[in-house]
């Protein structure tokens, strides 16, 4: 253990794109930093080269249980499993885990949005980072989406806005660690604020099941996501679904807490819930009527747009846009800056993203669709359209059924490819078996190019060709995007 004059000694946990703007943080400002990544250096060339300048010590092709006689903090990467036994052992010698997005929320001298939930982070995370631009604030986006914000601190203002997309597993480091003493030890009380921290505008979309596969249980994955809102303080403000059974209950028992009476933070107390509904409207937040997008914030109601203005796809598209429209509003975002983003606002990439129109079928890229819940939105966008299905990558451990309803009602062809091939296709011959649908015709391609060269011979004009896989990429791809990627490439390859 180091003493009092001695440099913080940091173990980074995983060289993806937030380790690897870690460690070039902590290292600049003279932290002595270890970095250790279970793949072996040849596959890391790229981001070993970016931080060949500085002074760091390697552990690569594994997790040593020795690199922790020395450690004061560890940092872990978002796509490090939990359950390694390095942080088991980590965890049962009492050392603080932080990561990188708490380390910027803590640093951070410019109000924060958080943003999580099942689905709809991103594109609800894009919405709000263009509303705050386009009223006149300097916005940062990142978190869970696109670049790590370590790096940009210094260039950060009080009057500048932030948007972060956060996962669960990102959130999981927001609880309060509770020994404060070992924290003191080694300096890491300069990298490792052991309090509880939430956004002091912080949404949850929705839940439902996912990251089963990561998470032991569903309680386990709520309270993750709950963490966004834990310790908010007085006059910090939560934006929920009113629709979602999941995040209704945490504005009910915030609401709860507050009526019991009790103080400060536990009891709710200066805390607003901002709902957001396409069902009914709302006291305050953002809701439908009829066709229209209304926000109301502090009894005063604004007309945003008509839902026929919406460019995004399908009907879970309205509720992000809704969601949106409430965050920025109560960040600060002006109606006209509203309007403008939600009627010219496209998409991002790789969420139900036209690909190209050939011969008279269109082809849609839908790659960040890793959960059949996910693949059923996508399929309900294009409700009344012939639509073939390319399925499949890695299963998370998540219910098919209804995907399977869906796809035996809506789906001329079902392409499979991936780990999960035969698993979606005994779920759709059930469904199949079980209603009165026709069960489509099922082809097994087992790559994704061999899905495409099929879904270009069997399509006709009309027809929308959807990648919507409802599973994970890990089983041939590093992510969603470089599938998606993969996919707009050969569709743009048809001849």
């Amino acid at each position: 253990m180091t003493n009092d004059q001695d440099p913080v000694s940091i173990l980074i946990v995983g060289l993806g794109r937030e380790g690897t703007a870690l460690a070039r943080f902590l290292a600049e400002r003279g932290a002595r930093v270890t970095v250790t990544d279970v793949r072996p250096a040849e596959a890391l060339a790229e981001r070993l080269a970016a931080l060949a300048d500085l002074r760091l010590t390697w552990a690569l092709g594994g997790h040593p249980l020795s690199l922790l006689d020395g450690a004061d903090l560890l940092f872990v990467s978002p796509g490090v499993p939990s359950d390694i036994p390095l942080l088991v052992e980590a965890r049962r010698r009492g050392l603080p885990l932080s990561s990188e997005t708490r380390l910027f929320t803590r640093l951070c001298p410019a109000p924060i949005v958080g943003i999580t939930g099942s689905s709809g982070k991103t594109t609800t995370t894009a919405l709000v980072g263009e509303m705050l631009q386009a009223g006149g604030h300097r916005t940062w986006v990142g978190g869970n989406i696109g670049r790590p914000l370590i790096g940009h601190l210094a260039e950060m203002t009080p009057d500048d806005r932030v948007v972060m997309e956060l996962s669960s597993f990102q959130l999981e480091f927001f609880a309060p660690w509770r020994d404060e003493e070992r924290v003191s030890k080694g300096q890491a009380e300069t990298w490792f604020d052991p309090t509880g921290w939430s956004p002091p505008l912080a949404a949850v979309l929705n839940v439902t099941p996912n990251h089963l596969d990561r998470h032991p249980t569903m309680e386990a994955y709520i309270a993750a996501k709950s963490h966004i809102l834990n310790y908010q303080r007085p006059g910090d403000v939560a934006v929920l679904n009113l629709d979602n059974p999941v995040t209704r209950q945490m504005g009910e028992e915030r609401g709860r807490r507050k009526e019991a009476g009790g103080k400060g933070q536990e009891a709710g107390e200066g805390r607003r819930v901002l709902w957001f509904s396409l069902e009914q409207p709302v006291e305050e937040g953002a809701f439908l009527r009829g066709e229209e997008l209304i926000v109301r914030l502090a009894g005063q109601e604004q007309r945003v747009c008509r839902m026929e203005e919406i460019k995004l796809l399908g009907r879970h598209n309205v509720a992000n846009v809704l969601a949106a429209c409430a965050l920025a509003a109560a960040a600060g975002a002006p109606p006209d800056a509203l309007r403008r983003v939600v009627t010219s606002f496209s998409g991002v990439e790789h969420r139900l993203e036209l690909v190209r129109e050939r011969h008279g079928v269109r082809w849609y890229n839908d790659s960040i669709a890793t959960t059949p819940e996910r693949t059923v939105a996508a399929l309900r966008a294009f409700s009344g359209t012939p639509i073939l299905l390319l399925a499949g990558g890695r299963d998370k451990h998540l219910p098919w059924d209804e995907m399977a309803r869906l796809t035996c009602r809506q789906v001329r062809h079902l392409i499979l490819f991936g780990e999960a091939a035969g698993l979606i296709e005994r779920a759709v011959q059930e469904a199949g078996g079980k209603g009165q649908e026709a069960i489509p015709p099922i082809h097994q391609a087992g790559t994704l190019e061999r899905a495409v060269e099929l879904a270009a011979c069997l399509a006709r004009p009309g027809d929308v060709v959807l990648l919507s896989p409802g599973g994970t990429s890990f089983d041939a791809f590093r992510d969603f995007a470089e599938r998606g990627e993969r996919f707009r490439r050969l569709v743009q390859a048809l001849e």
